[in-house]
């Protein structure tokens, strides 16, 4: 080292030092974290912030620091100024005084690095966890942590699905959510949040590392229930299978609703709304070197229509797979008297429910007031009277379903957020769902059409 400085006096000062370490430690670091890499020691998206970011930093900010230091002092010579060479301080550790000084500073340091170590390590568990995506921002974040804490990925964390294994959509995702950070710092962020997210990692890193589509399910029977607005709630129970289908194992092709995802076959589409709501175009490569483009009546005749581009995924249909919310009210209230929420032998429960779950308030309070006294206001009068504990249990099951759908402050309500997973009944907030596609309305050159019967989804019984 000391004759590199005696060949380039100029290098010998503190800035350029400082450059040579700050290089040497990103370097270190990057090569450290390299290796854990190459053993499969980094599964925590979260290290990946000192692998893509802080090492190369470091590394960077050296190389830019070390001429600088140079310019600096040959400028200082040229000034005929004397050039300020850096000067190690002198240790001698056979002096008592030194031996403990150093023997304090190495303690200190040590000590230092651990209370750091644990709360860096403590930080980034923090931020994986869903309570710091969740409540954090707590009016911003509130419908999607309800809707996130009823749902069925209830276990699952967030970062798993919104930023998933590795390092590259860990940086992307946290520097998208700089923008956030400042929306919500300073309220101009979207009432609600818009949906879906734009930049969400695809479906096959993230959803396919626990559910797979070409997994042959065969098909699923359900049961939906529907209510009347008579009094006495007339139930109407419809069977439907759903054809899910998969690879079939017998054939080796895929069958069903999840063909649309199979490896075999790869559907591109044109949205041209940020909901993806309305799909003009679509084309199909079946990998038997068969390819369709379906163009919607009304399209673009001959070409393809400006828009989002898409590759089909899980996402384009379960849309809300962890935020889910009713999409109306009417279908709320039924799935509630299905499921022993609200007790169906109540007399207009169903239309009594839907009219006040229906209005809008100003606030949770407000809405909670005036569902105890609408519903109660009702049933007073009623004769033979309700007993009160069952009037007291169909308030509470009400107000949880206002809670667990509308949120003022966000602008979310009912219907706000389709759900694409099948299609809506008529109702105040439809979507289309399947019907964006299969609607007999897409044609190709040939004139084949993408198909609304029914039964290739599903048959009722």
């Amino acid at each position: 080292m000391s004759g590199f400085f005696d060949r380039y006096p100029l290098a010998r000062n503190g800035v350029t030092l400082v450059g040579a370490m700050l290089t040497s430690l990103g370097a270190g670091l990057f090569l450290v974290f390299l290796l854990l890499e190459f053993l499969g020691l980094e599964s925590n998206p979260y290290m990946g912030l000192l692998f893509l970011l802080v090492c190369p930093t470091l590394f960077v900010a050296g190389l830019v620091v070390m001429p600088i230091g140079v310019w600096l002092a040959r400028r200082r010579r040229a000034a005929g100024r004397p050039v300020r060479a850096f000067r190690w301080p002198s240790v001698d550790l056979n002096d008592a005084a030194q031996r403990k000084t150093a023997a304090a500073c190495a303690g200190l340091t040590l000590l230092n690095v651990l209370i750091a170590g644990v709360a860096a390590h403590s930080g980034l568990e923090y931020m994986d966890s869903p309570q710091f995506c969740g409540r954090l921002c707590h009016e911003v974040m509130e419908p999607e942590w309800a809707g996130y804490q009823a749902g069925p990925h209830a276990r699952v964390a967030c970062v798993q699905c919104h930023i998933g294994p590795g390092a590259p959509w860990f940086v992307k995702s946290k520097l998208s959510g700089l923008r956030q950070v400042y929306a919500v710092a300073f309220n101009t962020h979207s009432r609600p949040i818009p949906s879906p997210v734009t930049d969400l990692r695809p479906a096959r890193d993230t959803c396919e590392q626990c559910h797979w589509p070409e997994k042959f399910h065969g098909d699923v029977v359900r049961t939906v229930r529907s209510y009347a607005d008579d009094e006495a709630n007339t139930e109407t129970a419809i069977g439907v299978r759903l054809h899910i289908g998969g690879i079939n194992p017998l054939r080796g092709t895929a069958t069903g609703i999840h063909w649309h995802v199979s490896a075999k076959n790869r559907i591109e589409y044109v949205a041209t709304d940020d909901r993806r709501q309305h799909i003009p175009y679509v084309r199909l490569d079946d990998g038997s070197g068969t390819v369709k483009e379906f163009i919607a009546d009304g399209g673009p005749s001959g070409g393809i229509p400006a828009g989002e581009r898409r590759v089909l995924d899980c996402i384009d249909c379960h849309n809300r797979p962890s935020h889910t919310f009713a999409y109306s009210v009417a279908r709320a209230v039924d799935e509630s008297m299905s499921a022993g929420g609200l007790d169906p032998s109540l007399p207009f429960i169903r239309r009594e429910a839907i009219k006040v779950l229906s209005a809008a308030y100003a606030d949770k309070a407000a809405a909670f007031d005036a569902i105890q006294n609408g519903l109660r206001a009702f049933y007073r009068e009623r004769t033979p009277p309700v007993p009160d504990e069952a009037l007291s249990r169909a308030v509470e099951t009400a107000q949880r379903l206002y809670a667990r759908n509308v949120f003022p402050a966000m602008r979310v309500t009912w219907g706000t957020y389709p759900n694409n997973v099948g299609h809506s009944d008529p109702g105040p907030s439809p979507y289309a769902g399947c019907f964006r596609c299969h609607d007999d309305l897409h044609r190709a050159a040939d004139g084949s059409v993408i198909s609304q019967d029914c039964g290739l989804c599903h048959t009722i019984e």
